[in-house]
């Protein structure tokens, strides 16, 4: 029977409870467990697809089609699981399902309330993940103990501790230990409250996760153990990370015997912990053998997390070329009032991510301009990809004017529009594109060079499509569509063969990236950058990775 972990924050938020449940997870991979993860949200939207970056910054999206939270995308990444929709609920979906019980009349005309119908989906939500073949289920409580928001799941984890059993069941707490600079000196009462907090609730942590800025004393640790009825050896300190690699946190939480205190408390076996391939990662993120300089060209720069997963990627890259990335982040509408050369021209490779809406378009335009009439290395993701059709059919093909239906409907050209209903989620404001498809690969193309393959599965979230109407007028004019969909003859990937680096997809590959794999795409990308700085400096090029 599967063991359960159950992560909860408090004190503030955004403290790193997702890194912390993926370092988890993939401390507990390493004994040989079966383990899953799954996030809980409390925000009753029933998913963060409508939702501005802004608000919740990147929507992950699983091979299923399910847009889901960002730390989704750190458990894939950590521990190289595949996530479902089963993966993340949030509170509008556990009372959409509770409504809908309602009106067929399940609960036999009794009055629904929290405890216990909307308790018992949420501990639905939690089973479904507890498989013959599971070891571990971690499950992250999104928000702060103390919220309204949170308090069906954190009551709903309390009862589930209760019916599973003591044994079956560990709750972890990650809190703040602040320090404060005017004094010098490291608080612990923001912990000894926010425990306080969950007590009242009913649940006592079994473990204290305490994020910190400077490192504890071991009589601070003894004090916040006291206080809060935990064992000493179960206060792990959680370091911030702000010069070092988050993919160092399982070597932090290893090194404090946190993932054999839990195999010891849950009774779980397994073989002897092995991160060796981890750590050999780890050697090459500390002493890389080179750098390159990265330009990503967004409409949402200014906020980290909207396109979380493209900077972890392009880390992978590096770490697939021996070599340190070094991200450059540039505002589309920047590009627009300043121009592409007094922002790119020292970049070794440019890459734009997907988006929606007609803001900051040209700017990304006008960077595809430049990338392809210098030389530099381009990979376009998504409306990266659009962008690159849309500069290619005014500059090259000669079609004025050309753009997509989604930001001029009344386009001559419009080389970009709605296409194809193959598997399209339907929500409010149009239907979209959302999960695994297959894209068949030209051989002798870059692509297939890259992937070594003949036909791949990628992740999809997007309206529109390439308008097949002028394919023969863009191969005629020199691009190459090396990637195609057969489920509707979509195009997928586009390339120019006589630059030196150009690539764009319609889907988005830094959902498939892992420290461990880098996605192979993001290894060339990256290794033709490093190319093109060897080249700049005049020296021999390093071997291209996937090429």
């Amino acid at each position: 029977m599967a063991k359960h972990l159950f992560v909860t924050g408090g004190v503030v938020s955004s403290l790193g409870k997702g890194l912390t449940c993926a370092a988890l997870g993939r401390l507990l991979i390493s004994r040989g467990l079966k383990v899953k993860l799954q996030k809980l949200d409390p925000y009753i939207n029933v998913d963060p697809g409508t939702m501005s970056p802004f608000q919740h910054g990147e929507v992950f999206v699983t091979v299923d089609g399910a847009e889901t939270d960002l730390d989704l995308g750190h458990y894939e990444r950590f521990t190289g699981i595949v996530t479902t929709q089963d993966s993340n609920f949030t509170t509008g979906t556990i009372y959409e399902a509770v409504i809908t019980k309602e009106r067929r009349g399940d609960y036999l005309g009794g009055t629904v309330q929290v405890v216990p119908h909307v308790t018992d989906e949420i501990k639905e939500k939690v089973r479904r993940l507890a498989t013959p073949d599971v070891d571990v289920v971690i499950t992250e409580v999104g928000g702060t103990v103390g919220d309204i928001e949170s308090l069906p799941f954190l009551e709903a984890i309390r009862q589930f501790g209760l019916e599973a059993g003591r044994d079956k069941v560990l709750y972890i707490h990650l809190t703040l230990v602040p320090y404060l600079r005017a004094t010098g000196e490291t608080k612990t009462k923001p912990t000894q409250h926010s425990v306080g907090r969950l007590r009242e609730i009913g649940i006592i942590p079994d473990v204290l996760i305490c994020r910190t800025e400077k490192p504890l004393l071991e009589e601070q640790r003894r004090k916040i153990a006291l206080f809060c009825n935990v064992a000493t050896e179960c206060v792990i300190e959680e370091p911030d990370l702000l010069d070092r690699s988050i993919y160092e946190l399982p070597v932090i939480l290893e090194e404090q015997g946190l993932e054999a205190l839990i195999a010891r408390r849950l009774g779980l076996r397994g073989r002897r912990r092995d991160l060796r391939e981890w750590k050999k990662m780890l050697e090459v993120l500390r002493h890389p053998q080179a750098e390159v300089d990265v330009a990503v060209v967004g409409k949402y720069i200014r906020l980290q997390s909207a396109y979380e997963s493209v900077y972890e990627s392009l880390t992978h890259g590096g770490i697939a070329n021996g070599c340190r990335v070094r991200v450059h982040r540039v505002e589309s509408e920047d590009v627009e009032r300043v121009g592409v050369e007094a922002l790119l021209r020292d970049m070794d490779g440019i890459l734009v991510p997907g988006g929606f809406g007609i803001r900051g378009t040209e700017g990304k335009v006008a960077t595809i301009t430049y990338a392809r009439t210098s030389g530099t290395p381009y990979f376009g993701l998504c409306l990266g990809m659009q962008c690159a059709v849309i500069e290619f059919a005014r500059n090259v093909c000669g079609l004025r004017g050309a753009n997509s239906s989604e930001f001029n409907p009344h386009t001559r050209h419009p080389v970009i529009t709605l296409m194809g209903q193959q598997r399209r989620v339907r929500r409010k404001g149009g239907t979209m594109r959302l999960g695994q498809y297959p894209c068949v690969l030209q051989k002798g193309t870059r692509a297939a060079r890259a992937y070594r393959r003949d036909e791949v599965r990628e992740r999809h979230r997007h309206r529109y499509e390439f308008n097949n109407r002028y394919r023969e007028v863009f191969a005629r004019h020199g691009m190459v569509f090396s990637g195609v969909c057969p489920e509707g003859d979509l195009v997928e990937i586009v390339e120019l063969a006589e630059h030196p680096w150009f690539l764009a997809v319609q889907f988005h590959p830094e959902f498939q990236s892992t420290p461990l794999s880098a996605h192979p795409l993001f290894a060339a990308f990256v290794g033709a950058a490093l190319k093109r700085r060897a080249e700049r400096a005049g020296q021999a090029p390093p071997k291209n990775v996937g090429e």
